[in-house]
């Protein structure tokens, strides 16, 4: 069995305690050294042998985990500005190692500057765990190696799709769902079955019984009630009258059952909610161009969190309607070696739960080509709309779409004075807006308001409707902006 090589970067002076103490623990825990190999530290280096540029990345290029401890000091810096522990962080981030990160204290005031920017870079692209002493710092370490371990095979449990649903049986399979499902794959021209079609053989060509037991993933899938056996299989949607997470909420709906159910559901949540300037509700809704977000992108959005969520996580996949955006948060993190910048490029297929995604891929849910998030950007730029965003955020993931052109980048590049911009994260959350309201809102003369949204309307950031009396309002254009302020077109 290939043993596991472990990069440690910290800033060395400040964290010269916590360093000695993770690289102790790990190679004397009785689990841990036996599949660590090394845990390598620069300081443990002969002093004649430290030269850094040429030896810590080449360390982090032979490591299998890159594991970082951030505190509240930057360190030396480079002449391009950047201190050995980002070089080392942004060299792991390219090679695809798997990165562990652990940050020291519960709030982040008095960090260096530079070092804060650090942590929220890193958040957006991986779990950020935080640590107050020694012991708690050791505790996440472990259970963050363990995990990492299971996930590479080394550590010989089943994953959460295989393992048998304690205390089910196949008296809790729905065997009609079991014979829709074959019928709808067939269909779909992804299953051809050869010999019986009983529901108990479809489960096992499957491999989603472990002797006569159910599997988690069969339950998920074709379980009669699968809330009795999973508290966490919440999608709960929400809808907010505005662009932030707060009251009124103009409706919510937690939806839970068999993932084919619930994924249909949530998609028809987040459907309802939108704009469909283009054709009528009785045209269906598979007609993927009349709503201002393809029907292909929510779709995708949802089943990705659904799929490829940790179930082991206690949370829940949420998804919420913004005037301005769609998001998605999903319980667990990307795969080893998979950034959010990486799924905007073509990549295989990393499922997290295969067992599940396979029957979800026979019914065309899902496909296992990698294929999903640049289809997404692909469908939203045909659309008119920018690309959908991938974040790390804590323990969830999330992919926001954007349901304007108006982004939150966009409008921080227009050169907007705090007035304009009030204007406009208005009408976002609103729809519209009137002279007069701008007048009330804003606290100016008619003029003044004439000139801010005149001023909008030229760059084709708001279009006027209507021509003269009380009947005349703004609302936000569908084109892109026709040039920042002061420019002439």
């Amino acid at each position: 069995m290939k043993k596991l090589r472990i990069f440690l970067s910290s800033v060395q002076k400040e964290l010269a305690e916590e360093r000695r103490s993770v690289r102790d623990f790990i190679l004397n825990d009785p689990l841990l050294g036996r599949v660590v190999e090394s845990v390598f530290l620069f300081e443990d280096l002969p002093a004649a042998d430290r030269a850094p540029d040429d030896i810590y990345l080449a360390e982090v290029e032979r490591c299998d985990v890159f594991l970082s401890i951030l505190g509240n000091e930057y360190g030396w810096k480079n002449e391009d500005g950047l201190s050995p522990t980002e070089l080392e962080f942004d060299c792991a981030t390219v090679l695809g190692r798997e990165r562990l990160l652990f940050v020291k204290g519960e709030v982040d005031e008095g960090r260096d500057p530079d070092m804060l920017k650090l942590i929220r870079k890193a958040g957006v692209q991986l779990t950020r765990r935080r640590f107050v002493d020694m012991s708690s710092l050791l505790r996440e370490v472990y259970a963050s190696l363990v995990a990492s371990l299971e996930a590479r095979g080394l550590l010989q449990t089943l994953p959460f799709d295989d393992s048998p649903c304690a205390g089910a049986s196949l008296e809790d399979i729905d065997e009609e769902r079991v014979v829709d499902f074959v019928e709808t794959a067939e269909s779909k021209g992804r299953l051809t079955l050869k010999g019986s079609r009983a529901p108990e053989t479809v489960l096992r060509h499957f491999n989603l019984l472990r002797g006569d037991q159910p599997t988690n993933a069969a339950m998920l899938l074709f379980g009669k009630e699968p809330r009795r056996f999973f508290n966490n299989i919440q999608v709960h949607c929400l809808h907010f009258a505005g662009t932030e997470k707060r009251k009124p909420i103009l409706s919510q709906q937690p939806y839970e059952g068999r993932l084919f159910e619930v994924i249909d559901e949530a998609v028809e949540f987040v459907l309802g909610k939108l704009d469909r300037p283009v054709g009528t509700r009785a045209d269906g809704t598979q007609a993927s161009g009349d709503f201002e977000v393809p029907r292909s992108v929510v779709a995708e959005a949802v089943v990705n969190a659904v799929a490829h969520r940790d179930y082991r996580n206690p949370g829940f996949v949420q998804v919420i309607v913004f005037a301005d955006r769609i998001e998605v948060w999903n319980p667990g993190e990307l795969p080893a070696g998979l950034t959010p910048e990486l799924l905007r490029e073509p990549h295989g297929p990393l499922p997290r739960n295969p067992l599940i995604t396979e029957p979800l891929f026979r019914v065309k849910y899902v496909e296992k080509a990698g294929t999903g998030t640049t289809d997404m950007i692909s469908d939203c730029l045909d659309a008119g709309l920018p690309e959908p965003s991938f974040a790390q955020h804590g323990p969830h993931f999330v992919t926001t779409v954007w349901r304007d052109w108006l982004t939150d980048d966009v409008l921080a590049k227009l050169g907007l004075s705090d007035r304009q911009m009030g204007i406009v994260l208005r009408v976002k959350a609103n729809g519209k807006i009137t002279n007069a309201e701008c007048q009330s809102e804003f606290l100016v003369s008619k003029r003044t308001a004439s000139g801010d949204l005149g001023e909008l309307a030229f760059m084709c950031i708001l279009e006027k409707v209507g021509t003269t009396g009380k009947g005349v309002f703004y609302q936000l254009t569908k084109g892109a902006v026709k040039g920042q302020k002061g420019q002439s077109g």
